[in-house]
């Protein structure tokens, strides 16, 4: 269905709706990779009811193992129309396997995937050794015994993508990627690409 028209699907809730968590959509405005508001007049900030409750659990969570800090999402549902548009972005680069191929479209586009990183109690974000799709081997989560063994990765940042991930996996019930600490997805994505409603 048309993203436009996201609001009036029953499976969809609005960020707003989901108490304890700081938004800022990377994608609507230049603070990303393509230097670009992706979003434009697009509303952006609605996630699968499913994805939601996930955020929830994690809030809760992160409540009570580690008072003060926030999730703070980065980008939620993704219409198929702008996953294209960074698919063409990273052409003739080798930064694509940082980008869902849209031929087989991102779990992002059916409001299962979200961005997140954390605030620490002074509302800051947590330094997490890389910046939010920064596209370098320092993000990979399968890298970072590497990158500890080598001080690439301190072992405070690399508790603090412990701790998201803790809050995300263990009360989200998310799954994370091998490349990407910020990305989070929700059940099985072929099963979601399957059974699930994709916002164009």
């Amino acid at each position: 269905m048309r993203c436009e028209d996201i609001g009036s699907h029953p499976d969809f809730r609005h960020l707003s709706t989901l108490e304890g968590v700081a938004v800022d959509l990377r994608y609507a405005g230049t603070n990303n990779f393509v230097g670009r508001d992706l979003y434009g007049g697009l509303d952006c900030a609605w996630l699968h009811r499913l994805a939601a409750a996930g955020v929830e659990r994690a809030v809760q969570w992160l409540a009570l193992q580690a008072p003060g800090h926030r999730l703070l999402i980065l980008d939620a549902l993704r219409p198929h129309r702008v996953q294209i548009q960074l698919w063409d972005h990273l052409e003739g680069t080798d930064l694509r396997q940082y980008v869902a191929d849209p031929a087989r479209g991102s779990i992002h586009s059916f409001g299962m995937a979200l961005d997140a990183t954390l605030l620490g109690p002074d509302g800051r974000e947590l330094d997490m050794g890389s910046g939010y799709d920064e596209m370098v081997e320092l993000s990979h989560p399968r890298l970072e015994e590497r990158f500890l063994a080598t001080g690439e990765l301190t072992a405070a940042q690399h508790a603090n993508r412990l701790l998201l991930r803790r809050a995300m996996f263990d009360a989200g019930g998310f799954q994370g990627i091998d490349n990407e600490w910020w990305h989070f997805d929700m059940l099985d994505r072929q099963h979601v690409r399957e059974h699930f409603t994709r916002a164009e």
